[in-house]
């Protein structure tokens, strides 16, 4: 039996065709299996992979008993019923793996055939290491543009300031006595006005940008625990988490300073939080096959909520793939034999093991080689844009510290005159 983690495990009943009963157990998912242990024999009922399933849907069995079926490859159909808390939230977590395990086969295949090869495991772990880099690399793009637009706000302060200066100045020495209505204070009103306008006109582009969407996931929702799972997506955007429906209608939005932890209970599962005195909190557990690709942002943006729990800890433990028991077993057998006796300097024709076949090809083919180096290549100039970027904001977060400090100079003084004016 594959030693795959289980992502997520109902209590049930499997009805066992050849003995025309019903057996109680647990249904259990994994990354690439379906699995119904019973709870008496602690032995597997059934197991079958995801990609051979043709179809899912929710039955009755003598016109009264709520079941849930699947029909494998070979028209083999399994039933299982008595599902806690009800089969609704089973299926929907069983279809939205299935239908995400259809939309990328080329690593079913894989992990059908066995395990890959080494220049296939280092493309892999360059492309995860690129994924995150890119993701950074938004994240940056996005803080300088927050930055510009602080700069252009902190440019405008400085011109009011300037507008300011010079009125008080003619306030403090008036060329003339005035009998009716200041003419410079109706410009200065237009003024407060121009500078009102733009300022709304910023803090509009500064929602606009924090709206963007840096990362959108198909999931599995539930608000609270796990007995109402429904079809719906995760928006991570700069500012904020949505939760949406099938329909892209708006759930729940938790802003970025109101989330107080994110629990990663897998890597396929999460539970956002945000708390509250006097009312109940707000929370929301999410269930997703792609959910490895928006926890790397996740990480940058919520690094000091996040939490991983023991359950994340035995997951990680086990291994991604594992070959089927007969080949575990053939390799187990290879193995020792290899330690106990050595390889004969001459074999006689075709008798040449396995072994000695992969022993004489290279672990990493040109191809992936080739394939690798193009890959690093374009690691280097992401790096380097990254770290040109992050020049470039350091310079900007000089000149803000020291307009910001002259901005506050300037404010403290012109506030001394009008009080004195006053």
């Amino acid at each position: 039996m594959s030693r795959d983690a289980t992502i997520h495990s109902w209590p049930g009943s499997y009805y066992i065709n050849s003995e025309k009963r019903w057996e109680s157990g647990t249904l259990s998912l994994t990354r690439t299996m379906v699995r119904f242990i019973s709870s008496q024999s602690k032995e597997c009922l059934t197991s079958f992979r995801l990609s051979s399933v043709m179809e899912m849907k929710m039955e009755s069995s003598s016109f009264i008993f709520s079941t849930l079926t699947v029909l494998e490859e070979g028209n083999i159909k399994h039933w299982f019923g008595s599902l806690k808390p009800n089969r609704v939230v089973v299926i929907n977590v069983l279809e939205h793996f299935w239908r995400e395990r259809l939309l990328s086969p080329t690593s079913e295949a894989r992990g059908a055939e066995g395990r890959p090869s080494k220049g296939r495991e280092l493309i892999s772990l360059v492309a995860g290491a690129q994924r995150r880099l890119e993701d950074t690399g938004r994240v940056l793009s996005h803080q300088g543009e927050q930055f510009d637009n602080t700069m252009q706000g902190l440019e405008k302060i400085d011109s009011d300031l300037g507008v300011a200066d010079k009125l008080l100045s003619e306030l403090e020495s008036p060329s003339w006595w005035p009998f009716g209505k200041l003419p410079w204070k109706t410009q200065q009103e237009a003024k407060a006005e121009d500078a009102s306008k733009a300022a709304a006109a910023i803090s509009a582009g500064k929602v606009s940008s924090r709206s963007k969407v840096i990362a959108c996931i198909p999931a599995v929702v539930s608000k609270g625990g796990d007995s109402d799972l429904k079809p719906g997506c995760l928006l991570v955007l700069v500012s904020s988490l949505e939760v949406r429906d099938t329909n892209c209608h708006l759930l729940h939005r938790f802003e970025r300073n109101e989330i107080d932890e994110i629990r990663v209970h897998s890597p396929y599962e999460i539970t956002v939080r945000q708390r509250f005195i006097g009312k109940p909190d707000i929370c929301y557990r999410f269930l997703s096959a792609k959910m490895p690709e928006a926890m790397s942002v996740l990480e940058m943006q919520y690094k000091k909520k996040i939490e991983f729990t023991s359950e994340y800890v035995a997951f990680k433990a086990t291994p991604l793939s594992s070959p089927d028991k007969e080949g575990t077993i053939w390799n187990d057998g290879l193995m020792q034999k290899c330690q106990d006796t050595e390889l004969p300097v001459e074999v006689p024709a075709g008798e040449l093991s396995q072994l000695q076949v992969q022993t004489l090809q290279p672990s990493v083919s040109q191809a992936e080689a080739q394939e690798l180096k193009q890959m690093l290549m374009q690691l280097k100039n992401l790096a380097l844009e990254a770290e040109t970027e992050l020049e470039r904001q350091d310079e900007v977060l000089d000149v803000l510290t020291s307009s910001t400090d002259r901005a506050t100079m300037n404010i403290g003084k012109h506030t001394c005159r009008m009080k004195r004016l006053l």
